[in-house]
């Protein structure tokens, strides 16, 4: 079976890419149904893009490379094309768009794009012996008991990273680059939650509250959320994609509010009240009492000197702790690090030195933050490669 292109992983960057490739495609993926990453995202409905989507938001060893995938097919050309499907969307907060009904309305769009240029889908699907022939790549495809020898001109690699493993994740993609010697960034689990040894917040579990938590010169400020293991919620997500391990983390739990000019103003207006009390105006009771011994929240408002006030300040708004890791793949969104962007062509994501192969989406050292940018990429990713083969067969 002789074929133009072959790609491996019908995820977010796979089906965007046979929706572009042109003629001659077949996708093929090992799991019963595509896009199950894209099924589970948002809840189920799908965080499909950001309308604020610049290269800012991306963590690669190459700062510059992503520009142009993503100034050539930007959210705006993504949320048209959800607009023409006539899928109803809405923005929550910080520019992360969803469907108004459910993710699977992105995959059906993705396959009926497929459908029109004539992409052919393979599911249930097993690739082996993997080889290029000086000519052509060529595999084994299992399916249906059957075993079928393709041959291929171009091949596209979007078998994404090692995060969710449940969903069928496995480094697939990074096996074929060290084929084909192409390098890499050492993975790691990126928009994770992080972990404590000593179960420190176990009691804490379920707790959530506002925050700017920071590390080195990095700082997000959205949720933070306590679990039975640790730490989790968005601004922890977004942080854990720049910690190192064996580095503090930094939490400000009043990242928006003058802490000591109201405190001060409270010891003016209700000096007979509790300082906890006051306290729990701002902050969750259970974290509260969780604070209460190591930061001497005792006595009436009364009772604090401006010297004691500012110190209880300082700590709630440098509250420094230590992490034991993260939760790993199992719970990471992405996967930072992947295929080195210096052997890719950032115009085509075309190996430089393999004519016709091709790494996209979360395969590849991109990764962006929390709130719909991984999907960007994906898409901008899979219509660079896409529309590059299209463009040498027409």
């Amino acid at each position: 079976m002789q074929i133009n292109t072959l790609i491996l992983g019908a995820g977010a960057a796979g089906m965007m890419a046979a929706a572009h490739a042109g003629p001659g495609v077949l996708l093929v993926d090992h799991a019963k149904a595509a896009g199950e990453k894209i099924r589970i995202s948002g809840g189920g409905r799908c965080n499909f893009t950001n309308i604020g989507t610049t290269p800012e938001q991306f963590l690669c060893e190459n700062p510059h490379f992503a520009k142009s995938a993503l100034s050539r097919y930007t959210q705006w050309d993504f949320i048209k094309l959800v607009s023409d499907h006539s899928i109803a969307w809405h923005e929550k907060t910080l520019g992360q768009l969803f469907c108004d009904d459910t993710a699977k309305d992105i995959i059906a769009m993705l396959l009926s794009e497929m459908d029109k240029v004539g992409a052919q889908l393979w599911l249930k699907t097993d690739i082996s012996d993997l080889g290029h022939d000086g000519t052509y790549f060529t595999a084994v495809l299992s399916r249906d008991g059957k075993r079928h020898r393709v041959s291929a001109k171009n091949l596209i690699v979007a078998t994404g990273g090692k995060s969710i493993p449940k969903m069928g994740a496995t480094g697939l993609a990074y096996q074929i680059a060290e084929q084909f010697g192409v390098k890499l960034v050492t993975p790691r689990p990126g928009l994770v939650p992080l972990t404590f040894s000593d179960d420190k917040f176990k009691a804490l579990s379920g707790v959530a509250t506002p925050s700017r938590i920071s590390t080195g010169d990095t700082s997000f400020e959205e949720a933070l959320l306590f679990t039975h293991r640790g730490l989790s919620g968005p601004a922890v997500l977004q942080v854990s994609s720049y910690w190192k391990e064996g580095k503090p983390i930094t939490v400000d739990l009043f990242p928006t509010t003058d802490l000591l000019a109201n405190l001060k103003e409270a010891r003016h207006s209700s000096g007979r009240k509790a300082l906890a009390g006051v306290l729990s105006t701002y902050l969750p009771d259970r974290l509260i009492d969780f604070l209460k011994d190591d930061l001497q929240l005792q006595g009436n408002m009364a009772d604090q000197s401006d010297t004691q006030l500012q110190s209880l300040c300082d700590a709630l708004s440098a509250w420094s702790l230590q992490p034991a890791g993260s939760e790993g793949y199992r719970k990471a969104e992405v996967t930072l690090g992947g295929i080195n962007t210096d052997d890719l062509s950032s115009k085509t994501m075309e190996v430089k030195s393999t004519p016709g192969l091709y790494f996209i989406g979360e395969a590849v050292d991109v990764t962006g933050w929390l709130g719909g940018y991984n999907f960007q990429w994906a898409w901008s990713s899979g219509w660079v490669a896409g529309t590059a083969i299209a463009s040498k067969t027409s």
